[in-house]
């Protein structure tokens, strides 16, 4: 007799079959591979019904929750969604609040590009104080509820009022960038397109990194406008409609070494005389503009929506250079 065996019987251990073991465990990795290939993938996740009511007195800078969303501290909308829910609550800015469910649209298709826009937008948490008119007319609170393809979700409350002094926000940080027409368009024709001002001197939306520096790094061309008392607005470069990377960088460090703090549109004038302004705007090569307001009558005298600064001397000079006087 196997002495193995033997032994095995005498202290009661059954023999092991190891044919039976090996086809067995055959058996069981054949299984392992195979039951990925039957696991079908997740359905994409369907948009959450509009809130029937606007729930605050705001126009704009409302959203029901706040996300649990990584980068939601660094952008209005992070990462990439799959759809784009805009839910319309239209009212008037004299008496804002509580506004009725109109309509709603989702966007499927042009939800990535909407998210790259809005993502794009300078942000704060700071709440920004701003001058606006108070002209009285129609407004329309939008919540726009952006899906992603693991299931979760983030709101966006903006709006379109006819003073274009709007906050938008996704509960976490805001902007005062004015997207209302655009965010209508898409809500009326089922295509987005952040739509741009006609006059290439007028400000845009900005650029996220502003709340930073008053230029965000990287920017290859400046256009600089003077505007004069009388509202006309020219570009007025040394060389050609736009000036190169050179002069941008140098402009955007002259820029970036003010002592800037958080800040809207508001300021106090100095002195007297012609009032002038000038406008500059940075080009990248992805993504928006950065522009830079700079009055010299008002104090603080360099703003680019998000934060403030002071004119110095050594800036002073190289605008006169880049756009002389008229």
């Amino acid at each position: 007799m196997n002495r193995w065996w033997a032994d095995d019987v005498l202290s009661g251990v059954k023999p092991i079959h190891w044919i039976s073991a090996v086809a067995a465990a055959v058996l069981l990795l054949t299984a392992v591979v195979l039951v990925p290939g039957t696991v079908e993938e997740p359905a994409p996740p369907v948009p959450a019904s509009c809130p029937q009511r606007w729930e605050s007195n705001e126009i704009g800078r409302w959203v029901p929750a706040p996300a649990d969303l990584d980068g939601v501290e660094d952008s209005l909308v992070p990462g990439t969604p799959t759809s784009a829910l805009i839910c319309a609550y239209p009212g008037q800015n004299s008496n804002p609040g509580r506004e009725s469910l109109a309509g709603s649209r989702t966007l499927t298709d042009q939800a990535k590009s909407m998210a790259y826009d809005l993502g794009y937008l300078p942000v704060t948490t700071e709440r920004i104080e701003k001058v606006c008119t108070l002209i009285g007319g129609q407004v329309t609170n939008y919540l726009i509820r952006f899906a992603y393809p693991d299931g979760q979700a983030l709101w966006v409350g903006s709006a379109e009022e006819i003073n274009s002094c709007v906050t938008t926000t996704n509960g976490t940080v805001a902007s005062d960038s004015y997207i209302g027409p655009s965010i209508t368009a898409a809500y009326r024709t089922g295509t987005w397109k952040l739509l741009q001002p006609k006059d290439p001197c007028d400000p845009t939306t900005g650029r996220r990194g502003q709340n930073e520096q008053m230029v965000p790094d990287g920017a290859i061309k400046v256009l600089v406008c003077r505007e004069v008392s009388s509202g006309n607005s020219t570009p007025r470069p040394s060389h050609g409609p736009e000036h190169g990377e050179q002069q941008a960088r140098e402009l955007a460090a002259e820029l970036n070494s003010l002592d800037a703090e958080p800040g809207g549109n508001t300021c106090r004038e100095v002195g007297g005389g012609q009032r002038e302004m000038l406008y500059l705007h940075f080009g990248y090569e992805e993504g928006p503009s950065a522009w830079v307001r700079i009055n010299p009558g008002c104090r603080p005298s360099v703003n680019n929506g998000v934060l403030v600064g002071d004119l110095n001397d050594a800036l002073l000079a190289q605008m006169d250079r880049l756009a002389p006087p008229a």
